[in-house]
């Protein structure tokens, strides 16, 4: 498939790139934010971004094509999971969500169009994202808070990670050129200072997604008066109950913990390294884990895992081959695996304490008396988690969520749904709209 024409009107590679022209892009920017971002209405916006989600749940749009075609590999997700990923995503833009989004976070829907009970919110003139490389979504998201936001926005994207903002942004701009003219997308090996400190200059508000070394790089390096907003590593995990290992249900249940496992095979903060199972249910924790493995290896056949690293596949290798030599001697340790290749790894070890994962579909199952020894378990990684996935029944669902949420969880699932988060997710316990906006009070 050819590339539309204004697919090509991106700027040129890094090697071409100079802080004058950085700075020149920038000031382009603001100019058209002036003149044909600034101008909308809230609803305006909502409306082009529902639409153009909508065509990207469409088979035959040519971006949804493209992405599908062209992104196994750049991404290294296979094509079913990259699908999934992408519909699950944009099925997230719908008029109704974005009202509770701007509802929640802001108190009213117009609330950044005009004064609503003597205040009004506004976001920043210009916005720059660094964006990390390992999902695709957390580039979009900022991307569409940027738009509501009425901001001119201009990504870093990571490297052999730019094709789907890319195809994104000019799927906004095929929808609205104006609106397109709003936004550009780069990319260029980190550590340009010449490059990153002309564009940090034109910045009001800095985003960074990644590592936490690279959010504390960027933060060093940015003027004192521009704002900064980092998401750094985190970690999430789930929890099944003694209540939903019944016979009648755990298929379901297994079914979406393997969703949790698969979901952009595992390698997002959303992601699950370890699933507790507690114990006393009528399907034991191990048979649970064995369960689990069969359905990951069901998916395997229809949703493969993408190629990975030889340097991570050696990790997960390494991994296996200890618990290979533990399960023999240990009745508290087995092993199920992928047979001639690293597709999918499943351990189920009675240590209780959080264990990190190889990811890429390697998943720890880990049988527990009580919620007590779960919290116990992942005290280590206390106030690092983003996201605790449960399957529990409607009457212990509240209680476990309000006992996480006191221990430090900042979201608290149903399992299935890890990856899948709600438009008003607050990433990181913190208000994802919120943060951006100034306020100005108008007294009477």
């Amino acid at each position: 498939m050819n590339l539309p024409d204004y697919f090509l009107a991106d700027l040129p590679p890094s090697a071409e790139l100079s802080p004058v022209m950085i700075s020149a892009a920038c000031d382009t920017l603001k100019r058209n934010r002036e003149k044909y971002l600034l101008p909308r209405s809230t609803g305006e916006i909502v409306n082009i971004l529902c639409a153009v989600a909508a065509d990207w749940l469409r088979p035959e749009n040519q971006f949804r094509r493209l992405a599908l075609e062209l992104g196994p590999a750049e991404t290294k997700f296979s094509r079913p999971v990259l699908e999934r990923g992408l519909d699950d995503f944009f099925r997230r833009f719908t008029p109704e969500q974005f009202h509770a989004l701007l509802q929640a976070e802001l108190g009213h829907p117009e609330r950044l169009d005009r004064f609503v009970d003597g205040t009004v919110a506004r976001g920043p003139a210009f916005l720059v994202h660094v964006a990390a490389g390992n999902l695709p979504d957390p580039a979009l998201m900022s991307l569409t808070l940027g738009l509501l936001t009425r901001s001119a926005q201009f990504m870093k994207c990571a490297s052999g990670a730019a094709l789907l903002p890319r195809l994104f942004a000019h799927s906004l701009y095929a929808a609205d050129p104006k609106l397109g003219t709003c936004l550009e997308l780069a990319v260029w090996g980190g550590g340009n200072a010449d490059l990153e400190t002309a564009l940090f200059a034109a910045a009001d508000c800095v985003t960074v997604t990644g590592a936490d070394k690279t959010l504390a790089a960027v933060q060093s390096r940015l003027p004192a008066r521009v704002r900064f907003l980092g998401y750094g590593q985190r970690v999430s995990f789930g929890l099944v109950t003694r209540e939903a290992l019944r016979e009648e249900s755990v298929a379901e249940v297994v079914s979406r913990a393997a969703d949790d496992v698969v979901a952009w095979d595992q390698n997002g903060c959303l992601s699950p390294h370890v699933f507790y199972v507690e114990e006393r249910g009528a399907v034991e924790s191990d048979q649970f884990a064995a369960r689990l493995a069969a359905e990951l290896m069901q998916r395997e056949r229809t949703a493969p895992r993408g190629d990975i690293l030889l340097s991570a596949a050696a990790d997960i290798a390494s991994r296996r081959a200890l618990y290979e030599t533990l399960a023999p001697h240990r009745g508290d340790v087995k092993l199920w695996a992928s047979p001639d290749s690293t597709a999918w790894t499943v351990v189920f070890e009675h240590e209780v304490r959080f264990q990190f994962s190889c990811l890429n579909r390697f998943i720890y199952v880990k049988p527990v008396p009580d919620l007590a020894a779960v919290l116990r378990g992942v005290d280590g990684v206390c106030g690092k988690v983003s996201t605790v996935g449960i399957a529990a029944p409607p009457e212990r669902m509240q209680e476990l969520a309000r006992q996480f949420a006191h221990w430090g969880a900042t979201r608290i699932c149903p399992l299935g749904r890890m990856q899948n988060p709600p438009l008003t997710w607050r990433h990181d316990g913190r208000p994802a709209l919120g943060d951006l906006v100034t306020w100005t009070g108008c007294e009477a």
